[in-house]
């Protein structure tokens, strides 16, 4: 069931890292959309998220390496705040980071060399919004 609750949401957000290091890249090459993980359609052409491995292979621009957190709370498309808490607390920190949501969670792509970092500052954020807190 999902969560709709902001303090509930914050609180059960339970952020992990995916394996893997990704990058973001514009292309309209088929093949490369079937590997990308998510897409966007932009007037400047098809944003993709793809594996580092593939953009390289590609020969498409790696020199952003971003790993991918998960936020485990299987959160509500109407829920209010997930978003924003998350990327208040990384910008707080200092930390880059661009957000993809799908229907049942949220994921953001932070730089891989912040990936600790931001986990640890997503923990400490979801810690403080806990009933017991």
């Amino acid at each position: 069931m999902a969560v709709r609750g902001t303090s509930d949401m914050i609180a059960g957000m339970a952020p992990r890292r995916r394996s893997g290091t990704f990058v973001f890249a514009t292309s309209d090459d088929p093949s490369l959309a079937r590997e990308a993980l998510a897409t966007v359609r932009e007037d400047e052409g098809m944003s993709l998220l793809l594996p580092v491995d593939v953009a390289l292979d590609a020969g498409l621009d790696v020199t952003m390496p971003m790993a991918w957190l998960t936020l485990t709370v299987n959160s509500a498309l109407d829920g209010v705040g997930l978003t924003a808490a998350a990327a208040t607390a990384l910008a707080e920190a200092g930390i880059a980071c661009n957000v993809v949501a799908g229907h049942r969670h949220d994921h953001i792509l932070v730089p891989e060399a912040d990936a600790g970092r931001a986990l640890q500052t997503l923990r400490l954020r979801a810690a403080a919004e806990a009933p017991d807190a």
